[in-house]
């Protein structure tokens, strides 16, 4: 797909994500990218708002230095805003979002092509909680797994921007060395959810049924505690064969 076709489906998302009904970002919160397939993705710009984002609110970047920014993480405010300045194809375009590395490393080693990240407010009533992100590692309903995954990495708190993104990414590998495969989201406590999707609608379905997932944890806790799935069925309902078509399905629903 070209890159305007790509960034039209971004506004789009966007825009879907940042309904004020559904309650996963609002003001400036949340961002989006998507790789373009030649070095270069598009992530959303510092201070962009997902509802009402149109396509001069996104920056197209080079992954390489953003990438490499990462090997040296310790660097001041300053140097990383030289960094997002110089990372820009277009060097009179708008500053992209601090956690473009973020995005760079899902796009890059999780093998993600469209990233999205917003705070739920659902989601956050349980991550901001003293239980964390514990409540997501056990599954009590069947449609999580087939939509989110069977297992999700967790990254604990760290200031958001360069930081975050080696946190991030050793959560990230740490992940991939146990399961052999990237999650489809990551959950970073007392800050939100990100979605490792294949398409933009990979993207907006999980995070959407992680809504409905916190929704119904925050219910169970409610009136007594989860009655969580037996491991035994969870890694069947990951393995069943009419699932993985289920999954492939439910990805291009429109």
């Amino acid at each position: 797909m070209k890159p305007a076709g790509i960034l039209k489906r971004l506004v789009r998302l966007s825009h879907e994500l940042g309904r004020e009904d559904r309650h996963l970002a609002i003001l400036g919160e949340g961002n989006v990218s998507a790789d373009l397939g030649d070095g270069t993705f598009y992530v959303k710009a510092s201070g962009s708002q997902l509802a009402t984002i149109d396509a001069g609110g996104f920056t197209r970047v080079n992954l390489s230095p953003v990438f490499g920014a990462l090997d040296q993480p310790d660097k001041t405010d300053d140097e990383v805003r030289k960094i997002l300045e110089s990372c820009r194809v277009d060097k009179k375009g708008k500053l992209p979002s601090v956690e473009t590395f973020l995005h760079a490393i899902c796009l890059k080693e999780g093998g993600a092509h469209w990233v999205g990240h917003t705070h739920p407010v659902s989601m956050l009533k349980i991550l901001c909680s003293k239980l964390g992100a514990e409540p997501f590692r056990r599954h009590v309903f069947p449609d999580a797994i087939v939509v989110c995954g069977r297992h999700l990495a967790v990254v604990p708190y760290v200031d958001p921007g360069i930081r975050l993104a080696v946190a991030l990414r050793k959560s990230l590998r740490e992940f991939m060395d146990e399961y052999g495969v990237a999650p489809k989201v990551i959950l970073m406590v007392n800050h939100g959810p990100v979605i490792l999707g294949q398409t933009e609608r990979d993207v907006l379905n999980t995070l959407l049924m992680l809504d409905k997932w916190a929704s119904v944890l925050a219910g169970n806790y409610a009136v007594g505690e989860p009655q969580f799935l037996e491991e035994r069925n969870s890694d069947r309902i990951e393995n069943r064969p009419d699932e993985h078509y289920r999954r492939r399905v439910i990805g291009r629903l429109k």
